[in-house]
């Protein structure tokens, strides 16, 4: 999978690359993850974001342009400012639903080899 050089979202013209691959990583990152979760329960400006979230200004603003760019956010601007909210209700549905089947497998996600959240200094089989 290449990475787009300008705002490190996933490139979906790399081959092979189907819409469901960029969906889930699209929301793999935990910043872009965190920035769903808090526009789940409203919209708000990249400045309540980094408030919220306690991240820089620029990194919040490239995740907001890589969720807009996929699709799941959109702008609404009112003045100067731009109010985010999530595209798709269904998005909700889709994190209720990984949060039931995290909640079924108990640890086996967190400790898997390739994915875990142990395993950024492991090297990916196959690879």
């Amino acid at each position: 999978m290449t990475m787009n050089s300008t705002d490190g979202c996933p490139s979906t013209t790399s081959a092979g690359l189907g819409a469901a691959e960029a969906l889930f990583h699209s929301l793999s990152d935990s910043t872009r993850l965190a920035i769903v979760r808090r526009l789940a329960s409203g919209e708000a400006r990249v400045a309540d974001l980094v408030a919220q979230l306690g991240l820089a200004q620029s990194t919040v603003s490239k995740h907001v342009a890589c969720l807009r760019d996929c699709g799941l956010v959109d702008g609404r601007p009112e003045g100067r400012q731009v109010f985010y909210s999530l595209t798709r209700p269904e998005l909700l549905d889709l994190l209720a639903s990984a949060e039931v089947v995290l909640a079924a497998t108990g640890n086996a996600v967190a400790l898997c080899p390739n994915y875990g959240t142990d395993s950024e200094n492991v090297e990916v089989r196959g690879e």
